[in-house]
């Protein structure tokens, strides 16, 4: 049972992944406007509800698969060792995130990787919605930090300031590997602006949120 349960759950993830590709790639190809999700159930050779039944709607072909990104974050400020303050734990996920070559911070040579982004960036819809989703990981910051220190005020600008420190290194790299760098080379001395990028933040908030 439990092997055939495996088996069930691999295929489910590789229809998933194969309809994601599918998507992209008539995404990149004619837009995201004029692709239906009937040809991209046709294309990837799934019903048009086995599509839904994985993509709730059009957009999330494209967002699913990243969306837990935009809480990385939160993510780390929740599950920091006590000691550590919230701009330390910020600071330390995003250089083991550069140490892993993350694709979502823009350090993955895979070319697939960047034809999701100019996608995102080609599509008015689709970068509405990355910001949407970008606020939403902001205000799950801030309401975890307001929840630890009782300043909601405070926690919103700390969860404001992290957030955006942390997407101008993402667009960096971004910006370097457009301009023809190796995803390789950029992420050479990526550490040491990232390092320079929070100290900046942490001389604002120092021992703000420093976990007991």
């Amino acid at each position: 049972m439990t092997e055939a349960m495996g088996l069930r759950e691999r295929k489910k993830v590789q229809t998933a992944k194969r309809i994601y590709r599918t998507a992209v790639a008539l995404f990149a190809e004619r837009g995201f406007d004029n692709v239906s999700v009937q040809e991209i159930a046709d294309a990837a050779e799934v019903s048009k509800m086995t599509v839904f039944n994985y993509f709730g709607t059009k957009e999330d072909l494209v967002f699913v698969p990243m969306e837990e990104h935009f809480g990385d974050a939160a993510r780390a400020v929740r599950e920091r060792e006590p000691g550590e303050s919230a701009v330390e734990a910020v600071r330390r996920h995003f250089l083991e995130m550069i140490e892993g070559r993350d694709p979502s911070i823009g350090l993955h040579g895979e070319p697939f990787s960047r034809q999701v982004r100019r996608l995102i960036l080609e599509t008015p819809v689709l970068m509405e919605r990355a910001f949407l989703a970008s606020q939403k990981g902001t205000r799950e910051l801030a309401d975890l930090l307001a929840e630890e220190t009782g300043d909601p005020t405070l926690a919103l600008i700390a969860a404001a300031t992290l957030t955006a420190a942390r997407n101008a290194l993402v667009e960096e790299h971004n910006r370097r590997v457009d301009a023809g760098e190796s995803p390789e080379s950029v992420a050479t001395d990526a550490p040491e602006l990232a390092e320079r990028a929070f100290a900046l933040v942490e001389r604002g908030f120092a021992d703000y949120a420093r976990k007991e």
